[in-house]
């Protein structure tokens, strides 16, 4: 043998070699080094990791490894109970202490403070700032008292029976009745089909007080709990807080067993159809149990990959479908993963409507059945990985900027569910060296070990409505039985186009002006074809940059006849495709790339939206030309379009929320024929006309701003600038917005709208019209500040005094274009006999503030929460982006962003209580209600 042969026979051998050795890696998957985990002596966890992002904050979770499924036939719902009894005080903390103090201190109750149970577990999360080393001092007491110090009052616990069972009242309707139909057949035989974690009317009617305790004082344990921190706060110290304040906590003399419930298996093919009136999503999903697959190895991390990676091949599919002329359904996707905690799944999914319901069923059927046959194609699996790689890259340039409540989610998984955290590195690191490793064969077996005909279920969820006849159970197996018989054709890949702007020419333009804003970091350029472009470079992210652009116009400028065609076109377009590319065509030319410009067209503006990486600038910036000189006009995406929406909106009609803000929306623009809702007038929509109204209100760029702020540098950029934005057509035009006439009705309204089964209401109280005064930004922060200070005493009044509802809000706006305007809106679910008493709850907190009654420590509450947000966006590229889009837009100094923490002090009782005054007249407003239908 020859040294060469030799040579190659060795590479060959050790080739084979690393391919064995890795398949055969037992190697354990690491935990990101840059946590310190430890276990204290009673056995509860703790993670900790510092991050700098956002600055002088942290993340604190208490993970508990306990939730509704642990509960018995006495406890039904108390999994959760407990979670809101938390909340209503404990040793240290009685009554809603909690709540109030985390206010004063910058946390808002709901947005940042919160909580949720599931079937396995309860999550507390609190984050709180760190500048002050006494408030997370009291951070960390807060999660202690929670572990260990809820007093249970009773007077506390009927109090809350009523929040909760508004929170269950609010989730009730036609999508809660199927799914209690489907759950006992879905998860047939398992505990988890009795346990959903609201519980019932009747239990948490019912319940005695010692079992909401009882479940406390068995589950809340140390050895079941961890406590999780990541944030701006020193390891060392942070670990010794820990064992300071947790190590003493004692677990139970008798301890209840953590038992695990399994899924029974079931050999044959289960069969759910429930139908509702109230339907809005005709669904059907076909779901294949699994054992769960542990991740633990190397090994078991590249099995984790592949499977990735085949999941999303698969999505690839059905979205090139989805974009088809004639789809069969409005969404559909394939996934494997959990499902509960102890059973995986791979399951197909599809909203539709229900012309389409057995063809959606169909469809991915046939669609397994190709994928079973021949596989992917070599181009797909090419082009995915590409994507996936993409993805990750983007992760991994921003690893030292990734908030705090990012990460601190892969270690709650980590601690309730043994999933891999071993951090951005190692999946990045990973990814790149075994990515080429995966083979089309490799994935092409999958879809066979994925699809059985034991543990399969098909659930189908259909609305009833005259002329349509629900499928019945003999219909669906006369589906599988003609799939089964069904040749399928293989996969079809198409030739890829080299670039978006094949054909195009593009005549760069220059740079004639510029002007720097010294004080907020801006520079202000003016084309030659008088475009205008703000930049703001940011050290926020490394690999981001965000994308903003506006004309003043809109569909404020079509006629009467041709609006919901000007609404309804810029969708269409940007599932059109540009140039000579379909959509599809064009999402191969771009994988890989980090690109997101979508179109829009409002009611006073069009312009667009987006995000990109700087690697991936110009690709951006040259599709935005594309839109702008380049539409595609196809009128498949269009039909194609229309087809989903209509199958995706065209039931919502029949939900009764969703009926209740279609008319609410009617009714604030006095049923103006210009009124625009989310669901558009489909028989009203022309193509053509929406297409050329698109391109005329982007013939001229010469009144178009556009905004990039993120990770680049200005020198750098501006050839490209001249290149795509410069060279857009300039047609001299001057134009505006106009105001059409809509405007909300006068005087006092009170309206009630009829709609759906459930005992349940919603309220909308409206104070709304024409501000007879400039528009002023002092007035309209201060309106703003009022919702703010609103939301605390409705919550306090509504939710904690009256048990009256789960959710209460306010906010308030004023409005310089397209007229000075304001908006003034009060909003809670209840039930539909307490709508009055609330409604005038929540018109005596309007008149308490209208008359000078304003605790000086609400104020401080409101003041320190937008400090606290503020200090936090402030430092975030969309908080710029879209402030500095709103300022020139409004024509406002944009340097008053460097001087927001001034502007705290303009929340005092003497403006809240003046815009009070000025804006809500409790005499004259307008009230909307629902109220379920009237029994005939």
């Amino acid at each position: 043998m020859t040294n060469k042969v030799l040579f190659i026979a060795k590479v060959m051998l050790w080739l084979i070699f690393a391919q064995f050795s890795f398949a055969q890696s037992t190697q354990p998957i690491p935990l990101n080094p840059k946590v310190r985990v430890g276990k204290l002596s009673n056995g509860l966890t703790y993670y900790i990791q510092q991050n700098s992002k956002p600055e002088k904050r942290v993340e604190l979770r208490l993970a508990v490894n306990a939730g509704s499924i642990l509960e018995t036939e006495k406890q039904l719902g108390l999994a959760h109970f407990v979670e809101h009894m938390l909340f209503n005080g404990t040793k240290k903390f009685p009554k809603n202490e909690i709540v109030s103090y985390l206010q004063s201190i910058g946390v808002q109750f709901g947005g940042d403070l919160n909580a949720y149970t599931s079937f396995d577990e309860t999550v507390y999360m609190l984050p709180v700032p760190t500048d002050k080393p006494e408030l997370l001092d009291k951070g960390l007491e807060i999660l202690r008292e929670w572990a260990s110090n809820a007093t249970f009052d009773p007077a506390e616990i009927d109090k809350e029976r009523g929040v909760v069972l508004e929170e269950w009242r609010l989730g009730r309707g036609a999508e809660q009745r199927m799914q209690d139909k489907q759950f006992p057949i879905i998860l047939k035989g398992s505990q988890y089909a009795k346990r959903l974690p609201i519980g019932t009317e009747k239990s948490l009617k019912t319940f005695k007080h010692q079992e909401v305790i009882n479940f406390y004082k068995d589950w809340y344990r140390p050895n079941l709990m961890a406590v999780i921190v990541v944030g701006d706060i020193d390891v060392n110290a942070m670990e010794q807080k820990i064992k300071n304040l947790f190590s003493d906590l004692k677990n139970p003399q008798k301890e209840k067993p953590r038992t695990a419930f399994p899924v029974p298996d079931h050999k044959e093919m289960l069969i759910s159809i429930v139908s509702d009136k109230e339907a809005s999503f005709p669904n059907v999903g076909i779901l294949y149990k699994k054992a769960p697959r542990e991740i633990k190895t190397e090994q078991d991390y590249f099995e984790k990959l592949k499977m990735n990676i085949f999941s999303g091949m698969l999505n690839e599919r059905f979205d090139e479908i989805l974009l088809s002329p004639n789809p069969p359904f409005s969404f559909a996707g394939g996934y494997y993963g959990d499902f509960v905690r102890e059973k995986d799944a791979f399951s197909l999914d599809a909203n539709t409507d229900e012309k389409n319901l057995i063809n959606a069923l169909r469809t991915l059927l046939i669609e397994a059945k190709r994928l079973e046959k021949y596989g992917f194609v070599q181009q797909e699996l090419d082009l995915y990985k590409k994507k996936y790689l993409a993805n990750l890259e983007k992760r991994y340039n921003d690893r030292d900027k990734t908030e705090s409540g990012t990460i601190v989610w892969s270690y709650v998984s980590h601690f309730l569910e043994g999933k891999p955290a071993p951090g951005i590195e190692y999946e990045y690191d990973f990814a790149k060296k075994y990515l080429d490793k995966i083979k089309l064969e490799d994935l092409n077996g999958i879809i066979k070990t994925l699809i059985t005909k034991e543990n399969c279920v098909i659930a189908i969820q259909a609305p009833e409505k005259e002329g349509f006849k629900v499928p019945t159970e003999a219909d669906v197996k006369a589906v599988l039985a003609e799939v089964e018989k069904t040749e399928v054709k293989p996969y079809e890949a198409k030739k890829i186009a080299q670039t978006l702007s094949e054909g195009v020419k593009i005549n760069a333009g220059k740079i004639v002006g510029e002007k720097k804003l010294e004080k907020i970091g801006v520079t202000e350029l003016t084309l030659s074809n008088g475009a205008r472009v703000i930049l703001k470079p940011t050290d926020f992210k490394n690999d981001e940059i965000m994308i903003y652009a506006y004309s003043n116009g809109g569909h404020s400028l079509a006629s009467d006849e041709d609006i919901h065609s000007a609404e309804y076109i810029a969708g269409v377009i940007a599932e059109s495709g540009i140039n000579n590319l379909s959509q599809n065509d064009m999402k191969k030319v771009m994988a890989g790339k980090n690109v997101r410009i979508t179109p829009y067209i409002g009611n006073t503006q069009e312009g667009f939206n987006g995000s990109t990486t700087p690697k991936d600038l110009e690709t951006a910036l040259e599709l935005m030309h594309l839109y702008f000189v380049a539409p595609r006009q196809d009128q498949e995406a269009f039909n194609s379009k229309l087809q989903r929406d209509k199958a995706f909106l065209g039931n919502l009609i029949s939900n009764p929320q969703f009926y209740f803000y279609i008319e609410l929306f009617k009714i604030l623009s006095n049923n103006h024929p210009r009124t625009v809702t989310f669901i558009p007038e489909f028989d009203k929509i022309n193509y053509q006309k929406g297409f050329a109204f698109y391109k005329d209100r982007f013939a001229d760029a010469s009144d178009f701003t556009f905004i990039l702020v993120g990770s680049f540098k200005i020198e750098e950029i501006k050839p490209l600038l001249e290149k795509y934005l410069a060279s857009l057509p300039n047609n001299g035009r001057k134009e505006n917005w106009k105001d059409n006439g809509i405007r909300p009705p006068k005087g006092m309204l009170d309206k009630t709208i009829y709609k759906g089964s459930d005992p349940k209401s919603f309220v909308q109280i409206v104070f709304a019209g024409d501000d007879t005064t400039p528009y002023d930004y002092k007035n309209a922060f201060a309106l703003t500040a009022l919702g703010e200070l609103l939301d605390i005493k409705l919550v306090e009044k509504i939710r904690e005094e009256s048990s009256g509802a789960y959710t209460v809000g306010a906010d308030g706006n004023l409005n310089k274009y397209p007229r000075n305007s304001y908006s003034f809106s009060i909003n809670f679910p209840c039930d539909p006999k307490r709508v009055d008493e609330l409604t005038k709850q929540a018109l005596e907190e309007v008149e308490k503030i209208q008359k000078g009654n304003i605790d000086v420590k609400d104020l401080d509450k409101v003041k320190e929460q937008r400090k606290r947000k503020m200090e936090v966006d402030i430092k975030t590229n969309r908080y710029w982006l879209y402030t500095l889009a709103n300022l020139y837009f409004n024509g406002e100094n944009p340097e008053m962003i460097a001087d927001w923490e001034s502007r705290l002090a303009w929340i005092t009782k003497e403006n809240l209580q003046a815009v009070a005054k000025k804006y809500l007249n409790t005499k004259e407003y307008i009230r909307v209600t629902l109220k379920p239908e009237e029994k005939k």
